[in-house]
């Protein structure tokens, strides 16, 4: 399937831009910042600016300020965590340009938490030391955003589209020149522009369990694939060891923030297991600490464990957490006496779209950065709080490298592009909620914390049964879209998981257990066949 629409049924809206960025969280609005000086720009969010996952990352960024801490030591880190994958020119460029990054949020006028004026740091999973940032408490996403959003409303050059979905991008011998975007209220665009920005976030939402925003259906991911462009690690998705489980309320993201100021997981039995299946105990790595949570619920026939926060003063949890206990006790739990019960959710699409160190993909004048792309920096699992930093390096080097490389080349006549659409007639009616609810449950079924061949497979052919007539229709309303996108995504990470025949990180295989350097120190890359 080459589109899922063919915009010569639709009445187009033909609007034209310098540079377009799709996706308003950490990275989109850095990117917008910087490729603002440099030409006319707009920022398209299929919802509100602040829907996403930014606004609501609780735990903080791991940057390289306080004393006694080294960039050697956090590019250490992240490569231990990354567990033979990372790129270590990205690492490198992460850690190395972070500080600057993060100096210009204090800049623009953002509060990070402090004491008599010295930052405050707290350790998490994988960490050697304290070195994660926070701001409001748990609350450092929305401040991020807010100070990101500020700013760039002193830039010039800009407009932010607010509820335009993007459906397709604009693609021709592999030149991008544009996308289009339907809005609620006017319909189609075909916006031109000669740059174009993915920070559209990850696909977590394919999932039954998830802490991600409702928004994170993995459209820019999809739309690169239908392009045609490469893909890279689509089977490493990380599963955040606790999230609040809770019947009827939202899967919460408890950070790692809460176990490292004291936090222990203990068991239903109120037995503490962390300490037997790794040296750093309850602060092992996100893929450790999410197995053995595993483990425990099946050795306890549980459905969840719990995180006990009673040995951590309650003025501290209020101050530091104040978010957490707001939540905990809407749905009747005193954090004072009570165990939160927990369990892994989908958290964070470490696979995505194949980009270089300047965000550049496989497919011209196109760009990605945030969780949306997949520039090696996280390998085959990510570090705790290394997102938030990514977004800002990333974001950054993306809007610079698209605003210079704009300046450099003799402007274009632009022309629409017409995808070559793969289907005419328009669909009938089906029950897309219920067709959304299968795969989010046979993906956390089949294709969660643990993998096998078997589960696999007969996950693939589910899937495949569903797209053969889901992706067979044109539809004409962004739920259907959304939906195509989200088995479109779920397909690819069960094909990438399917071939990996090892474990490693995120990903693991209980019928091949071990990791297999020899044969699989390398990254899968999965791309769309051209049609002859």
């Amino acid at each position: 399937m080459n589109s899922l629409i063919t915009p010569r049924r639709w009445i187009l809206h033909r609007v034209s831009t310098d540079i377009l960025i799709i996706g308003s969280g950490v990275a989109g609005l850095r990117a917008g910042i910087e490729a603002s000086e440099y030409g006319k720009v707009i920022i398209a969010t299929k919802g509100k600016f602040s829907d996403g996952n930014t606004n609501e990352a609780q735990g903080g960024i791991a940057v390289v300020l306080s004393q006694g801490d080294t960039f050697t030591q956090h590019i250490q880190d992240t490569l231990s965590a990354g567990a033979g994958l990372c790129r270590k020119e990205a690492v490198e460029i992460l850690t190395r340009e972070g500080p600057e990054r993060v100096k210009e949020l204090f800049d623009w006028g953002a509060h990070f938490d402090s004491k008599e004026g010295d930052l405050l740091f707290t350790q998490e999973g994988g960490h050697s030391l304290r070195r994660v940032i926070h701001a409001q408490g748990d609350a450092t996403g929305r401040e991020i955003e807010n100070t990101l959003f500020s700013r760039l409303y002193r830039c010039r050059n800009f407009r932010i589209w607010e509820n335009a979905f993007a459906v397709e991008l604009m693609v021709r011998d592999n030149t991008c020149y544009g996308a289009y975007l339907y809005t609620p209220k006017e319909g189609l665009y075909a916006v031109l522009a000669d740059r174009v920005i993915l920070s559209t976030g990850g696909a977590a939402r394919v999932y039954r369990e998830t802490t991600n925003h409702r928004v994170a259906t993995g459209d820019g991911i999809a739309m690169v694939y239908r392009a045609g462009g490469e893909l890279q690690d689509m089977e490493f998705l990380q599963f955040h060891p606790t999230a609040l489980y809770v019947a009827g309320a939202s899967r919460l993201l408890i950070s790692e923030a809460v176990r490292g100021e004291g936090g222990i997981l203990k068991n239903k039995y109120g037995e503490r297991f962390m300490v037997k299946y790794h040296p750093q105990a309850d602060l092992a790595p996100r893929d450790v600490v999410s197995r053995a949570i595993l483990d425990e619920m099946k050795m306890t026939e549980s459905t969840n464990v719990y995180l006990d926060v009673r040995g951590i003063p309650y003025s501290t949890l209020k101050k530091r957490f104040p978010n957490l206990a707001s939540i905990c006790k809407e749905v009747g739990l005193d954090i004072r006496r009570d165990l939160i019960p927990v369990r892994p959710s989908a958290h964070y699409t470490i696979g995505g779209v194949r980009v270089d160190l300047n965000g550049r993909t496989s497919i011209r004048n196109l760009f990605a950065c945030g969780e949306t792309a997949s520039s090696g920096v996280h390998g085959a699992n990510r570090l705790a709080s290394n997102s938030l930093l990514e977004g800002l390096v990333f974001g950054y080097r993306v809007g610079k490298e698209a605003g210079i490389s704009l300046c450099r080349e003799i402007k274009r006549v632009k022309k629409i592009v017409y995808p070559k659409a793969a289907h005419h007639d328009l669909a009938v009616q089906l029950d897309l909620e219920d067709v959304r609810n299968s795969l989010k449950s046979l993906m956390t079924r089949q294709v969660g914390i643990e993998r096998e061949a078997d589960k696999l497979k007969e996950a693939w052919e589910r899937i495949n049964f569903w797209s053969d007539y889901i992706l067979s229709k044109e539809f004409s309303h962004p739920e259907a879209w959304e939906l195509q996108n989200m088995l479109t995504v779920a397909s690819l990470i069960v094909k990438a998981a399917l071939m990996r025949r090892e474990s490693r990180g995120v990903h693991y295989r209980v019928d091949y257990p071990q990791m297999d350097d020899k044969n699989w120190r390398r990254h899968i890359v999965l791309q769309m066949r051209k049609e002859p």
